[in-house]
């Protein structure tokens, strides 16, 4: 769509344990393509997504972790620091909460959510008040009902008070949100994840979420401990990098810190990500 603007807010920094990330990938492979402080812990990035369209919707990608949990997560071994007000950066760009027509979640893990709500005058809220909430009803189902394995990643306060105010969107299949954003449903990392894809003046973006999480992770296999289903993570990855080749899309990895959007080039069977400079911000 002419006219499409697209800028990325880093809103915090956070550690995870690089086994994890990786999987079954041993350390001196990963470790070469990316950098592991004391204790192979990992710095990840939560890179949020603010597309403002040529016919005035202003849309979300993703929140961020917000700062409802503050306490509860400081004593987890993520140690989130550098943290970013979302509300203030948008303030900063001219966007007021109030501003903002549509929050796309490409899932419910508290890392990507947080801030779809906040506390006010001592009651959790919808942080925007105006927009309406994008989800799939496979995530939300899984959400509601997660397996064991995944229930830690789901804080149910950073959703209850949306669907309360009735701002919850839930779609069950690819769509369009507005003429130039399309969502396209991908599994494996978790049940229904919603990768957006919109028209920027340089091309079509693709916001991959946790489908290919960082740069480092563009080859198939290499798929982090964290994906609930590794088999579908494969097949959907591949999937995702092959249009994403064919079309020269721009990726948005929205936990990497250094590399934030690549192309990528397919040479036989592999993937090479390239990094894409304009929208590290």
């Amino acid at each position: 769509m002419n006219g499409t603007s697209f800028q990325l807010i880093n809103t915090g920094l956070f550690y995870a344990d690089g086994g994890s990330m990786f999987g079954a990938v041993p350390h001196s492979a990963w470790s070469r393509r990316y950098p592991a402080g004391e204790g192979n812990r990992c710095v990840l990035a939560m890179q949020v997504g603010l597309v403002i369209t040529g016919n005035g919707r202003i849309i979300l990608i993703d929140t961020g972790v917000g700062d409802k949990q503050w306490e509860r997560l400081q004593s987890t071994t993520y140690h989130f620091y550098d943290m970013v007000d979302l509300r203030e950066a948008l303030r900063s760009r001219g966007v007021m909460p109030g501003d903002v027509t549509d929050i796309i979640l490409t899932h419910l893990h508290f890392d990507h959510c947080g801030y779809a709500t906040c506390y006010e005058n001592g009651r959790i809220v919808p942080a925007f008040p105006s927009a309406q909430c994008w989800v799939s009803r496979t995530q939300w189902d899984n959400s509601q009902h997660p397996h064991p394995l995944e229930a830690d990643a789901y804080f149910p306060e950073n959703m209850d008070a949306v669907r309360e105010a009735g701002k919850l969107q839930l779609i069950q299949s690819d769509c369009d949100l507005c003429e130039g954003v399309r969502l396209c449903l991908f599994d494996g990392h978790t049940p229904g994840q919603i990768v957006p894809c919109f028209e920027t003046a340089v091309g079509e973006v693709v916001f991959a979420g946790d489908v290919i999480p960082i740069a480092a992770q563009v080859s198939p296999t290499w798929i982090s401990a964290y994906d609930m289903e590794p088999m579908k993570s494969y097949y959907e990855k591949i999937r995702l990098l092959d249009e994403a080749a064919d079309k020269k899309q721009i990726i948005v990895h929205y936990h990497d810190p250094g590399t934030p959007c690549s192309t990528v080039r397919k040479i036989n069977h592999f993937f090479k990500a390239e990094a894409y400079k304009k929208y590290t911000l």
